[in-house]
């Protein structure tokens, strides 16, 4: 759920409340140079495994880390280190993860079983699958298909604009089934579907909530009874079995402190399961072995690519990401939670497998396994620590001045309001962030590395913001009054 991907839209502003995928920017800027993989390639020893993710977790990056490695010949390893959280037993193969948007392709697993079955068609308009009463916007003549949500293109806003949660350490827990009709049925889409890709956890929890009615089951019932259990993932699920309960690792945000699990009833589909590092291997390993079964050709069709992802060599299938590095084809997908980061790539050519599951907010876990599975593609380097910031006051007529929309691309702004004396900053389709007064004109946010300074003319009037992140440095036209 935050917004710096490969697909990053231009400002990756996010709160943690969005947070249910986590796609590392680095990836695309890499791929023109890759070499090509040779077909013998061996995994890192266990030893080699372990020093990298031993000095992920002394350099404070991650509580702990569970690596998962499957080989070509079937055989699976797997090495932990660091911090399960207090009375929880040490991390392994069986310690317990919220696994977040890999839950994703779990969803399009079932979609394209249902296909394969003839039970749906991916041209099959979402319409088809719900209520009466509930109105699927349509744009251009085209109606937004079950394949558009999976193929990240519906034209459906990353987050819906009425997600405002109650408890924000748990944010997706009270958004209803109701809140999701309403606003699908309002929304006016901005381009057609099948236009562009867009990252939209509102698109693929819709896309599981539609195939549950489908099933007569909920999402949780569905996954078990068509993947897990043929699977024997006996360690996966959504809700909490007293095993799974002791076998947890406790999640961390990204300063080290233990934070609380996510539920996610209405989009479940788009990040509500827990896994362990055994099972997710046992899923990877039935994703590159079509010739086993009807569930594992399925799998195979939601590798298939269907439409670009927004970056050179880089495409979607069924939700699965493909990047095309040198000779090398990964085929992937990651996850995050409050307190986790998850990540699971297949090479399937090679038959190879990694998966990566951590429990901190803060560092993704891309990296690793994309250097696992490709050694061209480099481990990323400690990050700078941002710059400690002391917020002072200000008085309201101060504040006021800076209340407007500002223009920061043609389908992107941040709206600046005033509440309960504070300043708040909105950027489309995203949570609502407040911002804390450095001085007068510059202030910065406490959820990301981010600030923003106010501009004025020689009149006093502010005419723009200036947002800094990421090392960029982008203005924003205050937009005329109404």
């Amino acid at each position: 759920m935050t917004n710096p991907s490969v697909f990053r839209r231009l400002v990756p502003i996010v709160a943690s409340l969005a947070v249910l995928h986590f796609l590392s920017p680095a990836l695309v800027a890499q791929q023109p140079t890759l070499a090509a993989a040779s077909a013998l390639r061996a995994f890192p020893s266990d030893s080699a495994v372990l020093a990298i993710i031993k000095q992920r977790v002394e350099e404070q990056r991650s509580a702990g880390i569970v690596v998962g490695i499957l080989e070509p010949d079937g055989r699976t390893r797997i090495v932990a280190f660091g911090d399960p959280g207090p009375g929880q037993p040490p991390l392994d193969g069986n310690t317990v993860f919220e696994i977040g948007s890999i839950s994703k392709v779990f969803t399009s697993t079932v979609l394209a079983e249902l296909v394969k079955e003839g039970k749906v068609k991916l041209e099959d308009p979402v319409q088809k699958y719900l209520p009466a009463n509930v109105h699927v916007p349509a744009r251009g003549g085209k109606q937004i298909t079950l394949g558009n949500l999976s193929e990240q293109n519906s034209g459906l806003p990353r987050m819906p604009d009425n997600f405002h949660p109650k408890d924000p350490a748990n944010p997706y827990a009270d958004y209803s089934v109701q809140q999701m009709y309403d606003f699908v049925s309002g929304y006016q889409l901005t381009r057609d579907p099948g236009e562009k890709f867009e990252y939209s956890n509102l698109g693929v929890g819709l896309l599981g909530h539609v195939l549950s009615l489908s099933a007569g089951q909920s999402y949780e019932q569905m996954e078990k009874k068509r993947v897990w259990d043929p699977l024997g993932m006996t360690r996966t699920a959504i809700t909490f079995t007293p095993w799974m309960k002791e076998h947890l690792a406790l999640g961390h945000d990204d300063k080290g402190a233990v934070v609380a699990n996510w539920d996610l009833p209405t989009m479940a589909g788009a990040g509500a399961i827990r896994s362990t590092t055994v099972d997710m291997l046992k899923f990877a390993a039935a994703n590159l072995h079509p010739e086993r079964g009807k569930l594992q050709q399925a799998m195979a069709f939601a590798h298939d690519e269907r439409a670009s992802a927004g970056g050179p060599n880089v495409s979607i299938g069924l939700n699965w990401i493909v990047l095309h590095a040198g000779t090398d084809t990964i085929v992937w997908h990651n996850g995050g939670t409050g307190g986790y980061r998850t990540f699971i790539g297949l090479e399937p050519s090679r038959k190879t497998a990694v998966v990566v599951m951590t429990n901190t907010s803060g560092a993704g876990a891309d990296d690793i396994g994309m250097h696992l599975l490709d050694p061209a593609l480099p481990l990323a380097p400690k990050p700078v620590p941002p710059k400690q910031r002391t917020a002072i006051e200000l008085p309201a007529d101060v504040l006021s001045r800076y209340v407007g929309v500002y223009q920061l691309a043609p389908k992107f702004t941040l709206e600046i309001t005033i509440r309960d004396g504070a300043l708040y900053m909105h950027p489309t389709d995203q949570a609502t962030l407040r911002l804390w007064p450095e001085t007068e004109l510059d202030f910065f946010l406490k959820e990301v590395d981010a600030q923003v300074t106010f501009v004025r003319d020689a009149q006093g009037t502010v005419t723009q913001l200036v947002l800094h992140q990421g090392g960029q440095n982008m203005p924003a036209k205050k937009a005329a009054a109404p």
